[in-house]
């Protein structure tokens, strides 16, 4: 391909040495196809702002790849990097000097100085499909050493290549949409396979993804293998009696039915998901929201407290629900939802669930279960009436299920503190399953001084409400449409919360710990991690499991306690197979008071972090956040909480529709003895000057539907007063004249829809018919988007076409000043005035 005419010519001489010497360790021996098709000056960034001027080739930076301008096979005789006569003619003389010799790292490590830097990569049918490339010596970026492949041979290659085309390597397939294997001549020939790598490995902004099945076939070791089995086993006897106590005490179904979630859901997340330290589970959060769906069934008598087949049935409509609702936000690429909800509506409505689970969890761990039963409104009452019952009934409580209780949650306690403070000198103290360590020692003193018969509850038989170890039942049919029209709302709230759990543990372990003991090469993927989590919790739902997504308490355990890859959640659902399989019977002596303790844990934990942020927020003087926070807490204890999730949410919404429809548009004026220089005149620190007739407006964000309803008032206000934040009843400030010239300054419009168009347009229409020049600076390029609404709309024929758009605002002033000048000389000539 010979370079187009906007390529620079080829350096000199002493400038090509130079600038190859300055390189020498950044150039992998042989270059990519890519840069051979990349044209300096041809990018979006070296093309000015405005469509009609055109940047000074002085101006231009010196390329970084610098190409030959003609296609010579042989360098001159006194070029100093004069490469062999097989030199392909369209790769730049220079990087033929460069190897991987070149690089100062140790031998056998990767040189990391950028994109195309050589690396040491394993064989994939990428690198040897690539030769066929007629250009490439030896495919894309260099050729791989074969002394650090892996042995194997086919069989990787075959797995690597199924992994990148079912789930998206991220470089199988070009992001353009062409075949990187094959070139231009095969993208007609790639079909759905390669649309659907694209979609599915394709990130936010083109990032890319590694797949489960990759790392799975090549990369996975002895070492990986240790480690992730003692984090699978660390994980599950920490969780295991968790969920058992999640099912049973919040979410009102029978316990197994909080066991199935750690079968399927992290042996599903560990194939979809983008996220490899990751563990999802049940939370106590979700677990709560669908308690309060299977109580309200309760009191409408669609089911009762001992129907666990009905109770466990509508529990898997709510879960299937919550995925289905994930699910098709990740289909429909709606990544970005988990930004929707502010951290003070969070951090309230967490707190305020922590609340609400430790008074609930007082009436089991006191022994006051049978007394609330029989006292109307107080087991599916509000928190306020659960504290009132039980300073009422204190003197009733059961003493041995007391002192179990209470004891077990400061053993819990203790030991989670001591963890937390040893562990920086002592990381294997991170290894030792204190709550794994309390249930077993509960259940066999149960058993040797037979507490069940002094009063205390203990779980009994764990089995299912069918019979059946793993019952199916698909949530999504006709009988079950009632319950999906009362869940609907709790669902989709467990959804939301669940992925923006998901997606802070995400983030938090994808960063440095994540680059330091995890994969390499792992990015995440807002909207992978959407459908990972949707088609998890379908499944779940088949089988009237918990909602379960991805915890940072639960992911931190993996992380710390050796788990690498997403193999520890393989295990992990292994390994709750065999309990249900084969150690069911032996949690028949657990007590219900230790599964309590344990939840009541988990609510501190959620509580432990309010006074930060309530002190953060009263530091800064943030008054409506902390107003949200008390409103979300209040409401939910003193009402109920689908109240709070209302409020919350609704508030959320406002606030979020608030600053989206406002304009911020702003007024300039010129810095003092400055050239083109112009500030907010409203914000700016120093004074600045005001152009006489001209008005000076910037628009610094995209025109859409929502943020242009008052920009007329607005900019009529800028008008009269000079400020948006006048008051229209004042009277007028700026004379007319001052806004003979109207300049926009629009190099914030990155996005037009056609509502925002049709105000511009009438914008512009009113200025013209006024008799008012509008001039437009700092524009999008011609064949933008953006360019070309303003073409179709009219309004660059209107302004005065073209030449109104320029590309600095002090340019647009010089042009006033001379139509004005224009103008001037039109209505009085000189030789009229001369006479």
């Amino acid at each position: 391909m010979s370079p187009s005419p906007s390529q620079p010519a080829t350096p000199t001489r002493s400038n090509s040495h130079s600038h190859s010497h300055s390189r020498s360790q950044h150039h992998p021996s042989t270059p990519s196809r890519l840069k051979h098709s990349h044209a300096p000056g041809s990018s979006s960034q070296d093309e000015p702002d405005s469509p009609i001027y055109e940047t000074p080739a002085s101006r231009l930076p010196p390329p970084l790849y610098p190409l030959n301008t003609a296609r010579r096979t042989t360098p001159p005789e006194d070029s100093p990097n004069r490469s062999s006569p097989n030199t392909s003619p369209l790769r730049p003389r220079h990087w033929r000097t460069y190897s991987t010799r070149n690089c100062s790292h140790p031998e056998g490590e990767s040189c990391d100085h950028g994109a195309f830097s050589p690396k040491i990569r394993p064989a994939s049918l990428r690198s040897i499909s690539s030769t066929l490339d007629e250009d490439s010596d030896h495919g894309f970026g260099g050729p791989y050493r074969r002394s650090h492949s892996i042995a194997g041979g086919p069989n990787e290659i075959s797995a690597d290549a199924v992994g990148d085309t079912l789930f998206g390597d991220g470089r199988f397939f070009s992001a353009d949409g062409g075949n990187e294997i094959g070139g231009a001549g095969h993208k007609k020939e790639q079909g759905w396979s390669g649309h659907w790598s694209r979609w599915w490995g394709g990130g936010a902004g083109g990032k890319k993804t590694m797949s489960t099945t990759r790392w799975l076939a090549a990369t996975y070791g002895i070492r990986n293998k240790r480690s992730d089995l003692v984090a699978a086993l660390t994980m599950a006897s920490f969780y295991l009696p968790m969920a058992l106590s999640l099912a049973s005490n919040l979410g009102h179904i029978p316990p197994i039915n909080g066991l199935y979630s750690f079968v399927f859901n992290p042996l599903i997340y560990a194939l979809l998901g983008s996220c490899p330290q990751m563990v999802v589970g049940p939370e106590a959060a979700g677990s709560l929201l669908l308690g309060t769906v299977v109580k309200s069934s309760i009191n409408g008598g669609v089911s009762g407290d001992e129907d666990d087949a009905m109770n466990a049935r509508i529990a898997g409509v709510v879960t299937g629900m919550a995925g289905a609702v994930i699910l098709i936000a990740g289909l429909t690429r709606l990544g970005f939802l988990d930004s929707v909800l502010s951290r003070p509506f969070l951090r309230g409505f967490i707190s305020a669930i922590g609340f609400v689970i430790l008074v609930d969890q007082l009436i089991p761990e006191m022994g006051l279960n049978h007394l609330a039963k029989h006292v109307g409104g107080v087991s599916h009452g509000s928190s306020l009436d659960k504290i009132i019952f039980l300073a009422q009934h204190a003197g009733d409580a059961h003493r041995l299920t007391c002192a179990v209780a209470f004891g077990s949650f400061a053993i819990i306690m203790v030991c989670r503190e001591l963890k937390k403070r040893l562990q920086s000198r002592i990381p294997s103290v991170a290894y030792i399953p204190d709550r794994f360590i309390i249930v077993v020692l509960s259940a066999v003193l149960t058993s040797i001084y037979h507490w069940d018969k002094q009063g205390l509850e203990i779980l009994g038989d764990v089995k299912s409400s069918t019979g059946s170890p793993f019952p199916f039942r698909f949530p999504f049919i006709s009988t079950h449409m009632r319950h999906v029209r009362e869940a609907m709302s709790t669902s989709f709230l467990i959804a939301l919360l669940g992925f923006f759990e998901s997606s802070v543990a995400a983030k938090s372990l994808g960063g440095g710990e994540a680059k330091k003991d995890g994969l390499q090469g792992m990015s995440l993927s807002a909207n992978r991690e959407l459908v990972a989590l949707g088609v998890a919790n379908v499944v779940g739902g088949c089988f009237m499991a918990l909602p379960a997504f991805g915890g940072y308490g639960r992911s931190k355990v993996n992380a710390s306690t050796g788990g690498r890859t997403p193999m520890s959640s393989i295990l992990l659902s292994l390994i709750t197979l065999f309990c249900i399989v084969f150690l069911l019977p032996y949690f028949y002596y657990l007590p219900k008071a230790v599964l309590s303790s344990m939840i009541s844990v988990v609510a501190y934990s959620l509580i432990e972090e309010a006074p930060h942020d309530i002190y953060f927020f009263f530091h800064i003087s943030a008054w409506p956040e902390l107003f949200l926070m008390a409103l979300i807490f209040l409401s939910t204890i003193f009402y109920s909480l689908p109240l709070g999730i209302a409020l919350g949410i609704g508030l959320s919404l406002l606030s979020v529709i608030r600053h989206a429809t406002k304009p911020r548009i702003q007024i300039l004026g010129k810095v003092p003895e400055s050239r083109d220089q112009f500030e907010n005149a409203e914000t700016s620190a120093n004074p600045v000057e005001f152009v006489d007739g001209c008005l000076i407006v910037k628009i610094p964000e995209p025109l859409t539907f929502a943020n242009t309803g008052d920009l007329k008032g607005r900019l009529r206000r800028l008008e009269l007063y000079g400020t948006t934040s006048a008051h229209p009843a004042l009277p007028r400030v700026r004379n007319p004249e001052h806004n003979s010239n109207i300049i926009f300054d629009i190099h914030g419009v990155t996005g037009l829809d056609g509502s925002g168009t049709q105000v511009l347009t009438e914008i512009v229409d009113s200025y013209i018919n006024r008799g008012v020049r509008v001039f437009f600076c700092r524009c999008p390029k011609e064949g933008s988007k953006v360019w070309k609404l303003f073409e179709q709309s009219g309004i660059v024929e209107r302004c005065g076409g073209p030449r109104h758009f320029v590309r600095s605002v002090d340019e647009a002033l010089r042009m006033a000043e001379m139509e004005s000048l224009s103008d001037l000389f039109e209505r009085n000539p000189p030789g009229e005035g001369g006479a």
